[in-house]
């Protein structure tokens, strides 16, 4: 069974996610597959929200996790379909940092 590190950088958590899917024999599912679970996840995330903010009514005994539930599964997929494509995340947000800093917020 992978082991996760006590204070994970995020190439550990990708290097883990690699590691438990082909424990759980899911290395070989294509990306859109992982694409449609992120979006699915997403949208369970945003359930959970609605469920503690009580911002729009919700079905209170419909099945959805809590908000660091949903998160936690977010950030697997997303290292999932990182690791299909050989990207390192913590590389590309600080590329995708470094875009942003030249860039004009108001």
């Amino acid at each position: 069974m992978p082991m996760l590190k006590e204070k994970p950088t995020l190439k550990n958590f990708q290097k883990y996610v690699k590691e438990l899917e082909i424990e759980r024999g899911f290395e070989k599912e294509a990306v859109i597959v992982k694409c449609l679970l992120l979006a699915e996840e997403v949208g369970e995330l945003f359930k959970a929200i609605r469920k503690k903010d009580k911002v729009i009514k919700v079905d209170h005994n419909s099945k959805s996790g809590s908000v660091d539930e949903e998160l936690a599964d977010i950030i697997i997929y997303l290292c999932a379909i990182a690791n299909r494509f050989d990207i390192d995340l913590e590389q590309a947000f600080r590329d995708k940092e470094e875009i942003n800093k030249q860039r004009t917020w108001k």
